[in-house]
């Protein structure tokens, strides 16, 4: 019985690795934006999901359950096919040039992200809030602090500490997810792995070169927050 063994090909490398570099660097900055705009907004979010006004729970409530319940690829092409044309008929009533508003690809993904993030976040951050012991608040409000300072100063970095490991989870997902958006044309890692395997007819290594930037990207981020995590640990 003869065995046939085909050796890894990565001589691709040589003329394509410059792809990998500006795709890792693309979904690096749909990462970063998402977290910064994502994180912000989902803090909102769970915020007013926690108040006591019934119409802002509701809408806040309302908006998790419709993006949690929905997939991202959906939610994708919803963003990338209306958006623009609500941001023309903007202009238009506004007697402004049609294309003043044009939302390039680019930031389409990271709307999208950034919406599908935040209900997430928010819910992180509402079980972390929830998490704080109630005489925290009452503590402050004994002693003359508004609500919102009570929060700011007293609950959130409180809460924050709480929710660490499943806020660097997120993080980590959110590199992860980034590959969707290449179905909308961002030439993000995978968007140009494909690109690669198309123009080299080699289906498997330029996947394999691409998941190992994915890990080199999540692993170390994984790393930091945990060290990160326990030196908080150690202050307490």
């Amino acid at each position: 019985m003869t065995h046939a063994f085909v050796a890894l090909n990565f001589s691709f490398m040589n003329d394509y690795g410059s792809y990998y570099v500006t795709g890792a660097w693309t979904t690096v900055k749909l990462a970063f934006f998402t977290v910064l705009f994502g994180g912000l907004a989902g803090m909102l979010i769970s915020l007013l999901r926690l108040s006591g006004n019934v119409v802002l729970r509701f809408l806040a409530t309302a908006y998790i359950e419709v993006i949690r319940g929905t997939p991202l690829l959906v939610q994708l092409f919803i963003i990338y096919f209306s958006l623009p044309v609500g941001l023309e008929w903007i202009c238009l009533k506004l007697g402004l040039p049609g294309d003043l508003l044009a939302m390039s690809d680019f930031v389409a993904g990271v709307v999208t992200l950034s919406i599908n993030s935040a209900a997430y976040v928010a819910e992180i951050f509402r079980a972390g809030i929830q998490a704080v012991d109630k005489g925290q608040m009452e503590a402050a409000r004994s002693i003359g602090m508004p609500r919102w300072m009570a929060m700011v100063y007293i609950i959130l970095p409180q809460a924050i500490r709480n929710i660490l490991p499943a806020l660097g989870n997120e993080f980590v997902v959110i590199i992860k997810e980034s590959s969707q958006v290449m179905v909308i044309g961002i030439a993000e890692l995978m968007y140009n792995s494909n690109l690669i395997r198309g123009a080299t007819y080699i289906s498997l290594e330029p996947l394999l070169v691409a998941a190992a930037i994915y890990f080199s990207l999540t692993f170390p981020l994984s790393k930091l927050l945990s060290y990160i995590e326990r030196r908080l640990k150690t202050s307490d």
